[in-house]
């Protein structure tokens, strides 16, 4: 039996322990999965080796090289199964080599991961699937973690994430970095696939909170990933400076009852400094590099910097975020993106004008926010029937428990 001081220590080990095998799970799997080219295998060895380590680092300590550890049992559970496979020719060959493998450089181990994350967002795979997928590989969340992630049916992710891996074996997606000229496009999927994690996380779509902290964190700690993988890729830089300059106001988000704050509400002695300044820093170097051609994760947290420097909401620079936004419908012309800079107009310029843009934009029916912005914008200008109306519209659509909450209290002032 632990005395209380001594099962605080185990505990503490453990948590240290998770975490560096949290760290260096998806390395681990990411080699595995080259070495012996069949991804089940590689995730059950990996999932092996992560359970032994969970047993014995709490009270052995963590060893002074994790990765080598895991990699050596891994390989060895991979060698088992091999070898219990010995009606498939060439296996026995194969698990002897697997034993005894030469060590992996930085920089191979570098490129598993960047194989691991290509394959998991490969255009051939469903957007559904590729967040799934990378989830559960890249992010190391278990099947029922991701299904509670993206709000499905265990059951459901379980076959979204088997008919993911069939696809891949299928359809012969390819193991391996995409050559030069088509990183560029497969980049922005990449981006895209980890900014819908976040974002899902930061303004959940559905639920009774505003933030699903877990997934937005996931969506942070994978962009982090691609800027060590791709320092130089001013998409990732842009993709991470966002996502830090948004999740920087993650306290300040609610009040103390849970409910949602707006922009204008508050209180910015409780944003995170570090992450603003970081994210700053890193909106710098990505516009460096991209000083002809706007990429739209560094234009968008360009505009996010503008918000997170400004030192009240009253003295925020509109003209610089609209002449951003400007910027954005350049290289990313959306209805969300018109609808987010007509909401600027408005702060800059007044209600009508901003209604008059809003009004303008197609393609939004099904979009609560639109309903909600111009039931706002018409709120303002003491339109209230037209307002009550827009509200409802917004109620209708698909919110999570808070926001309804927030725009149920709109509706009765009308």
């Amino acid at each position: 039996m632990l005395t209380g001081d001594a099962a605080r220590r185990q505990d503490r080990a453990a948590d240290a322990a998770a975490q560096v095998i949290r760290a260096e799970r998806s390395r681990i799997l990411a080699t595995l999965i080259r070495v012996t080219g069949n991804v089940d295998l590689a995730e059950d060895a990996t999932q092996d080796a992560v359970v032994r380590a969970l047993q014995t680092w709490p009270r052995d300590g963590v060893p002074d090289n994790p990765r080598g550890w895991l990699l050596v049992v891994a390989r060895r559970r991979a060698v088992d199964v091999i070898r219990r496979e010995a009606h498939r020719a060439g296996k026995e060959a194969e698990a002897v080599a697997l034993l005894d493998p030469a060590p992996d450089s930085p920089e191979a181990v570098r490129d598993d991961l960047l194989r691991l994350v290509f394959t998991c967002c490969h255009p051939a795979l469903s957007l559904d699937a590729q967040v799934a997928l990378a989830l559960r590989t890249l992010g190391g969340l278990a099947t029922a973690e991701v299904a509670r992630a993206l709000v499905v049916p265990e059951a459901t992710m379980a076959k979204r994430l088997i008919r993911a891996k069939q696809k891949i074996t299928r359809a012969g997606i390819p193991y391996r970095i995409p050559p030069a000229e088509e990183l560029p496009g497969r980049l922005a999927g990449v981006a895209a696939t980890v900014y819908l994690i976040f974002n899902e996380g930061y303004a959940a779509g559905t639920g009774d909170d505003v933030v699903r902290v877990g997934l937005a964190d996931e969506g942070l700690r994978l962009a982090r990933l691609l800027v060590e993988l791709m320092p130089d890729e001013p998409t990732v830089l842009g993709l991470l400076a966002l996502l830090l300059l948004q999740d920087s106001r993650r306290l300040a988000r609610v009040d103390d009852d849970s409910r949602p704050l707006l922009l204008a509400e508050q209180d910015r002695s409780l944003w995170d400094r570090a992450a603003i300044t970081t994210g700053v820093a890193l909106v710098g170097e990505a516009l460096r590099r991209t000083p002809v051609n706007p990429d739209r994760y560094v234009v968008q947290a360009a505009i996010a910097a503008c918000h997170a420097l400004a030192p009240s909401y009253h003295r925020t620079p509109w003209d610089a975020v609209i002449s951003w936004y400007d910027v954005l419908l350049t290289v990313h012309d959306t209805p969300v993106v018109r609808l987010n800079r007509a909401a600027a107009v408005a702060e800059r310029d007044g209600p009508a004008a901003g209604l008059a843009l809003v009004g303008a934009i197609v393609g939004l029916a099904g979009y609560p926010w639109f309903h909600a912005t111009r039931g706002e914008l018409l709120h303002r200008l003491g339109r209230v029937d037209e307002a009550a109306t827009a509200y409802r519209a917004a109620l209708a659509l698909d919110l999570n428990g808070p926001q309804a909450a927030r725009l149920r209290d709109r509706l009765a002032e009308c």
